[in-house]
């Protein structure tokens, strides 16, 4: 059921959340005393003064918060309850929220936001708005709203209850009426809010764990898994309060993630056990399959446990399967009292809560680990519009378990302050009984009751125990160990009407893994009385779900480190491994035991390279010694520390014959014009050959580079200086460099 919001027009901050008797139900006063209040008074404030009898340390009612906070954490909904012990019950009750030290008189007073969770059992005040009241005045024992906490900055929230019985109105100010939460500090975001206080309770104390799986088809609807749905093993223990099991808030160990994956206790009862000073019992249920029977079906799965002064905590924990790593449990519940005693009851819903090692957001969403680990969450109807649970306006998701630990027993000497009634003494009527003659036998408990003997009408069933320890004195044991009683299956059986025995345990599925088929049997006892043909089916075929043939075959290793890179330099591929650890006779694999993927390091060294030497020039001199050079070009300069280049110029001597001795200055002078005529002309040929039909400019300088690291480019540019006539466009153009620069990192 969606929840109902408060009137938007609360203000929120921090606030006094009062629980006053509704006037509809509270018969202890009239309108005649809300009629002396002056009228400019808010309805809400005369709720307020409008109290009837005190009665002061009351524990017949109860006020509690889920998970016991002593610390709220602003804008945090809170699933508060208000319940009263049987044989006790309540007829009416108001929920208000005011700010702390402040009367209700005006509207600022009020604070927070309230949420209907059930509205055949609640509903707001038309008088005032910001009150939560009873649907209608009847006997109940239980009701449940969601608090919406104010937002930060305005300190400590007072929760305070007052309940009508009868014609009596009891009211407290202190006790287990009264809940006081300070706004959690902002360094502690994320961790579980629930402070655990010493215990003071003296001998130990016997409980047993019942798991009731409310999670079907009918209601949860959305995506429901019909054919693999199932509750896991339950694992836990009852431990000290120096060991954390699982927390909201804290990261799920490896044994947490294996139950929440695979619903595999074995590395977590490894993991409890590998603290035994700080664990006094470890729990174990076996699991579900499927997740709902019925109760006339299928007996709920229970342990039992024991909790002493230092350990008296229980923690649990079971996958909802199939899903990505959903579960449900309880972390660190207390079954110590503040009155040294030991709890006799709790009842506590349960709604689904996230490993935060896988990011599927349906039951059977593929395998997506959460790199990294995320913290332990509770799942909302907002996280995703593709899950099950997903809600638009943001209700409430709807129990998918309840829980109840009761206390069958309580050993050695007791010191609670409160003395026991009625129930706590029923409730320890033991293991440990004496007979008449007053030798002592020791019992086991109880195993659960055998299924009805007949399928139609009235039959029988019986249950048993065993004697743990004889008398001492040798006597014999007087105790019963097998009891039996009636039993009806229905009620509505006719003349034709078949007496069936009950149906036999069903075969094994057909299959090893995915989809198979199982049979089970049962044959007529007694024919109709009529005498007609019985009708009734004597075998049953359904289909059976095994865990998924590419799920379970592929229980696989961790991966392992990628492989270094192929390459020294520059880009290349690694690799990284699994192994299949499952047999291979449950299946083929199809999962990719083997990644690539592409590797990049730095850049490899690029060298200098050169053009091909030119042809030796003609001798400078036409006489005497001289001297000839060859050049080659730079195709690419060195990038990324690659080898320099070397020289582009190469000389050497040359002599073409002896100079004549003391010429004329003027024939001196003739034939060094002649040889630069000459000499100029063999350099506009050699760079004709180069540069066919053309004469070329000299290169420009080098750019500035366009970045200053992690490489950039410089370009220079050659230009046409002449074309000569038998040259063509194409082969006759200006040229342009580049090169790398700055390719050190940034």
């Amino acid at each position: 059921m969606r929840l109902s919001p408060a009137p938007p027009r609360l203000s929120r901050s921090p606030a006094l959340l009062a629980l006053a008797l509704p006037l509809a139900a509270a018969l202890a006063f009239s309108d005649e005393t809300l009629d002396k209040v002056p009228k400019s008074e808010g309805y809400c404030s005369r709720i307020l003064r409008a109290q009837g009898t005190r009665r002061e340390g009351y524990t017949e009612f109860s006020l509690r918060v889920e998970g016991d906070p002593d610390f709220y954490k602003p804008g945090t909904s809170y699933r508060v309850t208000l319940s009263a012990a049987p044989p006790s019950y309540f007829r009416g009750f108001t929920l208000i929220a005011l700010k702390e030290n402040r009367e209700g008189d005006k509207e600022e007073d009020h604070a927070g936001t309230f949420q209907i969770i059930d509205e055949e059992e609640t509903q707001f005040m038309s008088n005032c708005p910001v009150a939560v009241t009873e649907s209608t005045p009847r006997r109940r024992t239980r009701i449940q709203v969601f608090w919406v906490a104010p937002p930060a900055g305005t300190g400590c929230v007072i929760l305070k209850a007052s309940i009508v019985q009868k014609r009596i109105i009891y009211f407290q100010d202190e006790g287990s009426l009264t809940k006081k939460l300070c706004e959690q500090d902002s360094t502690f975001d994320g961790v579980t809010d629930k402070p655990i206080l010493d215990c003071c309770a003296c001998g130990t104390a016997k409980y047993r764990l019942t798991f009731y799986g409310n999670w079907s088809e009918k209601t949860h609807p959305k995506d429901y898994p019909r054919r693999a749905n199932h509750w896991s093993a339950i694992i836990g223990g009852s431990h000290s309060k120096n060991y954390v099991l699982w927390e909201y808030g804290g990261y799920a160990s490896e044994g947490v993630k294996q139950v929440a994956e695979l619903g595999s206790p074995v590395k977590m009862e490894e993991e409890i056990r590998q603290q035994s000073d700080e664990v006094l019992t470890v729990i174990k249920a076996k699991a579900q399959w499927p997740a709902w029977q019925p109760l006339n079906v299928r007996a709920a799965p229970s342990a039992e446990f024991s909790v002493d002064r230092t350990r008296h905590l229980m923690s649990f924990l079971t996958m909802m399967g199939p899903s990505p790593d959903w579960n449900v449990g309880l972390s660190a519940e207390d079954l110590c009292t503040k009155e040294c005693g030991w709890v006799q009851k709790v009842v506590q819903d349960l709604i689904p809560w996230d490993a935060g090692t896988d990011s599927g957001v349906t039951y059977e969403s593929p395998n997506k680990p959460t790199i990294p680990q995320e913290k332990i969450r509770p799942l909302t109807s907002l996280d995703h519009p593709q899950s099950p649970f997903y809600d638009p306006e943001g209700g409430s998701i709807t129990q998918v378990a309840r829980v109840v630990i009761e206390r069958i027993a309580r050993k050695g000497e007791q010191c609670n302050i409160v003395p026991d009634n009625v129930d706590d003494i029923v409730a320890d009527l033991a293991p440990e009984e004496k007979d008449e003659d007053g030798s002592t036998c020791t019992m086991s408990e109880w195993i659960t009751w055998s299924p009805c003997s007949i399928s139609c009408g009235m039959g029988m069933r019986s249950r048993e125990r065993y004697v743990k320890q004889f008398p001492e004195d040798g006597s014999v044991c007087t105790l019963p160990t097998e009891e039996t009683e009636k039993c009806t299956v229905n009620e509505e059986c006719s003349p034709s009407s078949c007496l069936m025995t009950e149906w036999g345990e069903w075969d094994e599925c057909s299959a090893t893994c995915g989809m198979g088929m199982k049979k089970r049997h049962r044959m007529v006892k007694m024919s109709p009385a009529d005498g007609s043909m019985c009708k009734a089916e004597t075998s049953q075929a359904e289909k059976c779900m095994m865990p998924e043939c590419h799920t379970i075959p592929c229980l696989l290793s961790p991966w392992s480190e990628w492989s270094d890179c192929s390459v020294t330099c520059g880009k290349g591929m690694r690799t990284r491994q699994r192994m299949l650890k499952s047999l291979a006779e449950l299946g083929d694999c199809n999962e990719e035991l083997e990644q690539v993927e592409k590797c990049m390091l730095p850049e490899c060294p690029i060298d200098c390279e050169l053009t091909e030497w030119s042809q030796w020039s003609e001798c400078n001199k036409s006489c005497g010694k001289g001297h000839i050079i060859r050049t080659r070009m730079i195709q690419m300069e060195p990038q990324f520390g690659g080898a320099p280049c070397p020289e582009t110029v190469q000389r050497k001597k040359c002599r073409i014959r002896k100079c004549l001795r003391n010429p004329s200055l003027q024939k001196l002078r003739w034939r060094e014009a002649r040889e630069s005529r000459r000499s100029e002309q063999l350099r506009e040929e050699s760079e004709g050959e180069q540069f066919p039909g053309c004469r070329m400019r000299p290169w420009t300088a080098w750019s500035e580079c366009t970045k200053l690291c992690g490489g950039g480019i410089q370009e220079r540019y050659m230009t046409v200086k002449k074309r000569f006539k038998s040259s063509q466009f194409t082969s006759c153009k200006d040229k342009k460099e580049i090169r790398a620069c700055n390719v050190h990192p940034c």
